[in-house]
């Protein structure tokens, strides 16, 4: 279990379809089950983000932890592979046994295709295979994630095991481009806020002559300047 991260949806500059998708798909279900239920509907159970590195997915995934009030798992990838055969399967039922008892809860699993990449392509005696395995039946198998809610993040979604990506699994994925120049200029005010900002300093000139940089870039460069 990890401490709930200080991001709010106001600390994401741009991506504002994706931040209302986000909150329509976690936080609803949370706050009105009646309706879901009245609609004979269910959430989504697995929602990707997926995107070139620095576009703000994990940044995305402490804003749905810290707004959304309930119990967050947070997985990095890579640590639930281990050399020992069934260990990592282990990991896997291990994370969602603890979701489920801590239910409502969203997991998160960070640079998921180092445990989920295609099958039949890997050298290591057939685990990542197994692991991809436990996870499909963790996911879509016999014991049903109630109040479970699966988020994940990768730079390479193309690596992703197919059966992973169908709908009942992640049924919502969405795709972190590159700011444009109106997102960046949202990037640019989230990382000079309260900062004893210069009188020539105009952000929308910074943000048109910034093509090209993604958040993190944005943020580094802001922090230089300070």
């Amino acid at each position: 279990f990890t401490e709930i991260p200080d991001v709010k949806w106001g600390d994401v500059g741009g991506l504002e379809e994706v931040k209302r998708a986000l909150k329509e798909s976690i936080e609803w279900p949370l706050e009105y089950p009646g309706l879901f239920e009245h609609m004979k509907t269910r959430p989504p159970k697995g929602i990707l983000l997926y995107g070139p590195p620095g576009t703000g997915k994990t940044l995305l995934a402490k804003a749905v932890a810290s707004e959304s009030e309930v119990n967050f798992i947070s997985v990095k990838g890579p640590a639930l592979l281990s050399k020992w055969v069934g260990e990592s399967e282990k990991g896997i039922r291990e994370v969602f046994r603890k979701a489920r008892q801590a239910s409502p809860c969203i997991v998160f699993f960070d640079e998921i295709d180092s445990i989920a990449p295609h099958r039949g392509v890997s050298t290591d005696s057939h685990a990542t295979e197994r692991v991809i395995s436990q996870f499909l039946t963790e996911m879509d198998g016999l014991e049903e994630l109630k109040g479970v809610m699966v988020l994940a993040a990768t730079n390479r979604r193309d690596i992703i095991d197919p059966a992973l990506l169908r709908a009942g699994r992640f049924d919502l994925q969405f795709e972190l481009p590159v700011p444009d120049e109106k997102a960046r200029l949202e990037i640019f005010k989230v990382h000079t806020r309260g900062k004893p900002l210069a009188e020539d300093v105009d952000l929308s000139a910074l943000a048109a002559t910034t093509e090209g940089m993604v958040g993190s870039d944005i943020e580094a460069l802001c922090r230089t300047a300070s």
